[in-house]
C-alpha cells in the first residue's frame, strides 16, 4: 500500500513539476520518492535504473529530435513553413470564404487553418514550432472573420498536435514511430482505423470552433486587436511553396514506401531543403537563410530541451515499474474486462496526462506493458497493428492538460491566458482525441484495421 501511495504522490508531484519547476531535477527526487516508498534501494534505483532508462531514451531518440528540430528550424528560419501554410490557406480557404455567406465563414476558415498545421506536423514540423509560423496568418483570418482571437490557441493546437500527431497513418511523429520499435509495426499500422480518426479529429474540431466563434460573435465578442502585433514576412521574401513542400513529401516517402530509418529521412528532407532554398535564392536574388550554423544551433538547443524532460519523465517510468505499487497497478489494469484495447488506452492516457508528455506517457507505458500487450495481441486475434494505432492515438488525449508544455507555449505566445484559452484548447485537443481512441478501440475489437 505504501508502494502505490508513494506512485500517486510521485505522479503528482511530476504533474505539479510541469507548472514551473525542472523536470531535470523534480523527476530523479520524484523517483527517488517513489523508491523509498516501494521498499527499493534509494542509490541504485538513482544510478541503474532511473539513469539507464533516461540514456536509453535518449540513445533511442535524440538523432530523430535533433534532426526533427533542425529541420523544422530551417523552415521557420528561411519563411519555408510560413510560405507553405499561405499556400495551403490560399488553396483551401481563401476562394472558399470569399463566395460564402457569414454564417459559414468561421468553417471555411477553421478548414483552412487546421490544414495548414496539418500540412506542417505530417511533414515532420515540430508543433512547438508550427505556431511561429501559423500565428500571424491565422491572425489576420480571425481578423478577415470577426472572431476572437481567444480560439486560435486551439485553432493552431489542432493541426499540430492531433490527427497529424497520432492517428494518419504514415506520419513521421515519433509519437507514431514509438510503437514501431515495441510492436514490430511500420508507421502505417492500423491504416483504416488511423483514417477514420483523423476524420474525427479533423471534423470534430471544425465544428466545434465554428459553433463556439458564431457563439462569441452572437455575445458581442468578435476579433479584438492584440496588444502586440507579430510582424510579418512580405511574400516577396519568402520561397515559393513548391520547394518547402518537396522535402515533407521526400520524408514521408522514404519513411513510409522504401521504409527508411526516420534519421536517413530527415537529413534527407534537411539536405534537400537546403539545396532548394540556396537554388531559388539564386534565382530569385535572394538569401532565405542568412546564416545556416545558427539555424542548426537553434534546432539543437531545441531539441535538447525537449527529449531531456522527456526522458527525465521517462526515467522515472523506469524506477516506478519495478516497484510492488506499480505490479498492482499493472494488474489493476490489464483485468479490466472487455478489450484489451482498453488497457492500453487507459494506462497510456493516464500516464501521458501525469507527465504531461505524449511521447513520454506512451513511452513509459509501452516499456513497461508492451510484453503484456504482445501477449493479449495473441490471445485474443487484435493484430500488433492495431495496438500501435490505439497507443499512438491514446498518447494525444490527457496529454492536453492545463501544465502540458505545448498548452502554455501557445497560450504565452498568442497572450491569451488559461481562463480565455484552455478550454476550447482541451476540447479540440483532449476531448475529441479521447472520443477518437474510443472508436478506435470498436473498431479494433470488431477486426477492422
Amino acid at each position: 500500500m505504501l508502494s502505490l501511495v508513494g506512485i500517486i504522490v510521485g505522479l503528482a508531484l511530476i504533474f505539479l513539476a510541469f507548472r514551473g519547476k525542472s523536470l531535470l531535477w523534480a523527476a530523479p527526487v520524484c523517483a527517488l520518492l517513489v523508491a523509498f516508498t516501494g521498499g527499493l534501494d534509494m542509490f541504485t534505483a538513482y544510478t541503474q535504473n532511473y539513469m539507464e532508462g533516461m540514456v536509453g531514451f535518449v540513445k533511442e531518440w535524440f538523432p530523430a529530435f535533433m534532426l526533427g528540430a533542425i529541420f523544422g528550424q530551417i523552415m521557420q528560419d528561411s519563411g519555408g513553413a510560413v510560405s507553405l501554410t499561405k499556400a495551403v490557406v490560399k488553396l483551401v480557404g481563401r476562394p472558399i470564404i470569399m463566395g460564402t455567406s457569414s454564417g459559414f465563414i468561421g468553417v471555411f476558415n477553421s478548414v483552412a487553418k487546421l490544414m495548414g498545421g496539418g500540412v506542417l506536423a505530417y511533414g515532420g514540423i515540430s508543433g512547438f514550432v508550427i505556431i511561429f509560423s501559423m500565428y500571424p496568418i491565422v491572425l489576420g483570418l480571425f481578423k478577415e472573420a470577426d472572431i476572437t482571437r481567444r480560439l486560435i490557441p486551439a485553432t493552431i493546437m489542432t493541426g499540430a498536435f492531433t490527427f497529424a500527431m497520432s492517428a494518419m497513418p504514415g506520419t513521421p511523429t515519433i509519437q507514431n514511430l514509438i510503437p514501431t520499435e515495441y510492436f514490430g509495426t511500420t508507421a502505417t499500422a492500423a491504416p483504416v482505423i488511423g483514417i477514420v480518426c483523423t476524420i474525427i479529429m479533423f471534423v470534430g474540431p471544425v465544428l466545434w470552433l465554428s459553433w463556439r466563434a458564431k457563439k462569441f460573435r452572437a455575445a458581442g465578442e468578435g476579433y479584438d486587436e492584440p496588444d502586440e502585433m507579430p510582424e510579418e514576412v512580405p511574400d516577396d521574401k519568402l520561397p515559393p511553396a513548391w520547394c518547402c513542400f518537396i522535402p515533407f513529401v521526400v520524408i514521408v516517402i522514404l519513411l513510409n514506401v522504401f521504409k527508411m530509418n526516420i534519421v536517413v529521412c530527415l537529413l534527407a528532407g534537411i539536405l534537400l531543403s537546403l539545396v532548394f532554398l540556396f537554388l531559388m535564392g539564386k534565382v530569385r536574388g535572394s538569401v532565405y537563410l542568412t546564416n545556416v550554423g545558427e539555424t542548426c544551433n537553434k534546432g539543437c538547443q531545441s531539441a535538447v530541451s525537449a527529449i531531456m524532460n522527456t526522458a527525465a519523465a521517462v526515467g522515472f517510468g523506469s524506477v516506478v515499474k519495478i516497484t510492488p505499487g506499480f505490479a498492482f497497478l499493472s494488474e489493476l489494469v490489464l483485468g479490466i474486462g472487455g478489450s484489451p484495447l482498453i488497457a492500453e488506452s487507459i494506462a497510456i492516457n493516464v500516464l501521458a496526462g501525469a507527465t504531461g508528455s505524449a511521447s513520454g506517457g506512451l513511452q513509459i507505458a509501452l516499456d513497461a506493458l508492451a510484453d503484456n500487450f504482445i501477449q493479449m495481441s495473441q490471445t485474443s486475434g487484435i493484430p500488433l497493428a492495431v495496438f500501435h494505432r490505439v497507443g499512438s492515438i491514446a498518447c494525444g488525449g490527457l496529454n492536453t492538460m492545463p501544465h502540458d508544455g505545448a498548452v502554455v507555449t501557445y497560450l504565452s505566445y498568442c497572450k491569451i491566458s488559461h481562463k480565455r484559452g484552455y478550454f476550447d484548447m482541451f476540447i479540440v485537443a483532449g476531448a475529441i482525441p479521447i472520443l477518437a481512441n474510443i472508436v478506435a478501440i470498436i473498431l479494433g475489437t470488431i477486426g477492422i484495421v
